[in-house]
């Protein structure tokens, strides 16, 4: 169940209410007179099924609510309510197969802003990936891709296609170019900084490294296991599983292909660096496309799902 909050302008707070009473999934209605102060209004208060609140959510935002009042919704790990069961039961489809648009579009857009903090996640990702690198340590690798936080402007790429919003397209994809641009300068300094201190040396780049030297060799199987990490990934979003993310962020060698293209480079071994950078672009081009299609068809079912309802339930002529 969803718990929405909503700030109501006095003169719409009877359609509103008309709204939330005729709507299939929703419980709990209640509304307090002149309760909100700034924006001044109604605070009308109700539960819906997960799979009823994204049609609510834009028929409240069709009638202005969210530029008149405001529109708050938070998911209820738990409610126990004869009132809630029913009202589940009643709302068409499941709830872990709805897309909350409006909620996935605000998540993958704070997810997708470049900042200090996400570089610096990123770039600290990268240089631990060096290390794992320059080692060969595999333990290594696994917690550097856990570390990096690429995912978040993948899917926002994805999800701004779907949403055709090219200004969000954008924004994500200017994060992930300067993020990764800048988190591999670092990481070519920080090897040359290590290989002052003779922690790094070219051998440890040129010589056998039967653990990590997939990185810089990229094949069609590359492609394949992104395109299924995106897959996975856009399901963790969108049913609001996120712990799927972890298996996700340790299964594409995106933020390792970046590390190895960087020490690579600053050890002027162009082979290496090269065939990185392509483990990079089909890691991150296979887990858009895959996200993409992944909400495309998401989208997809659950248009005919409504339909197929509201087919059903159509009285006959």
């Amino acid at each position: 169940m969803l718990h929405l909050r909503l700030i109501v302008p006095a003169d719409a707070t009877d359609e509103v209410v008309r709204l939330l009473e005729t709507t299939v999934g929703t419980a709990h209605l209640a509304v307090l007179t002149g309760a909100a102060r700034d924006p001044a209004g109604d605070v009308v208060l109700c539960d819906v099924a997960r799979e009823a609140g994204d049609e609510l959510i834009g028929a409240l935002r069709d009638m202005g609510i969210d530029q008149s009042g405001s529109i708050t919704v938070e998911n209820m790990d738990l409610t126990l309510s004869a009132h809630a069961d029913r009202a589940e039961k009643a709302a068409p489809g499941e709830g872990a197969d709805a897309v909350l648009w409006a909620e996935l579009t605000e998540a993958t857009h704070e997810e997708s802003t470049f900042s200090v903090t996400y570089v610096a996640f990123l770039a600290v990702a990268t240089m631990l990936a060096a290390c794992g690198v320059m080692l060969d340590n595999a333990i290594l690798i696994v917690g550097a891709m856990a570390v990096g936080p690429e995912f978040g402007p993948l899917a926002g790429i994805s999800t701004a296609l779907v949403r055709r919003s090219p200004h969000l397209v954008w924004r994500a994809l200017w994060t992930l170019i300067a993020g990764f641009a800048i988190a591999m300068v670092v990481t070519a300094g920080f090897a040359w900084l290590m290989d002052a201190f003779g922690l790094f040396t070219r051998s440890m780049v040129e010589g056998d490294r039967p653990n990590t030297a997939f990185i810089w060799k990229p094949d069609w199987m590359s492609f394949v296991v992104a395109f299924l990490a995106g897959i996975a990934g856009t399901l963790s979003l969108t049913s609001a599983k996120s712990g799927a993310l972890i298996g996700v962020a340790i299964s594409v060698t995106t933020v390792p292909a970046a590390a190895n293209a960087a020490v690579a480079f600053s050890y002027s071994d162009y082979t290496q660096t090269i065939g990185s950078t392509q483990q990079l672009l089909a890691n991150l081009g296979g887990i858009v496309l895959a996200g993409t299609l992944t909400l495309l068809v998401q989208k997809g079912l659950w248009a005919v799902h409504r339909r197929s309802e509201a087919a059903v339930k159509r009285p006959p002529v």
